[in-house]
C-alpha cells in the first residue's frame, strides 16, 4: 500500500491509499481519482515526506552503577491518531454508502458486468445492482453507454 498526498485544479489537498504507484497511475489515467470536496478528476500528486519505519531496536542504555532507575513514563492524555478527523469523516461516509448500497441493491458477484449489459439492452428489468468488476470491464462498460460508478474503497477493508 502508497499512500499519496493529492491536490485537484481547485487547490484541495487530500491523502488517498492505492495499491502501488502503477495502480495510482491507471486510475488516474482513467480518470477514477477524484476530489472528495469537488469531484475534479484533475488531480496530482504533491510532494510528501517519506515515511520510513525502524528496522531494528535500538539498544538499552548503559547506566552507571549507583544511579537510580528512571520513573516510569507518564501515561499519554489522549491516545494519538494517524488519520485526521476530516479522513476519519470521510471514511465514514464510505462506509455509510457501501451499508446504503448493501440494502439498497442486489449484489451479483462477480456476475456485474453481464448483469449490467442484460438490463442496459432489455433483456431482463431494470434494477439496483453491485458486484465486482476488472478495470477492463468496467472501462468496457463505459464505452458502451453503460452507466457504472466504482465504489471506493477504504484501506483498512484492504489489510
Amino acid at each position: 500500500m502508497i499512500r499519496y498526498a493529492l491536490s485537484c485544479d481547485s487547490g484541495h489537498s487530500f491523502e488517498s491509499w492505492f495499491p502501488s504507484s502503477d495502480s495510482y497511475d491507471e486510475q488516474a489515467k482513467a480518470g477514477l481519482v477524484t476530489c472528495p470536496f469537488c469531484n475534479s478528476p484533475k488531480v496530482a500528486k504533491q510532494i510528501m515526506a517519506p515515511s520510513l519505519g525502524r528496522t531494528a531496536a535500538l539498544p538499552a542504555p548503559v547506566e552507571a552503577p549507583g544511579t537510580p532507575a528512571p520513573a516510569a513514563p507518564a501515561p499519554a492524555e489522549a491516545p494519538v491518531s494517524l488519520v485526521s478527523e476530516p479522513e476519519r469523516q470521510l471514511r465514514a461516509m464510505i462506509r455509510a454508502l457501501h451499508e446504503h448500497v448493501a440494502r439498497t441493491a442486489d449484489h451479483v458477484g462477480e456476475n456485474f458486468a453481464a448483469e449490467a449489459r442484460r438490463m442496459h439492452y432489455g433483456e431482463i428489468e431494470q434494477r439496483a445492482i453491485y458486484g465486482e468488476a476488472s478495470l477492463n470491464d468496467a472501462r468496457a462498460l463505459l464505452e458502451e453507454g453503460i452507466a457504472v460508478q466504482p465504489l471506493p474503497s477504504l484501506p483498512d477493508d484492504r489489510n
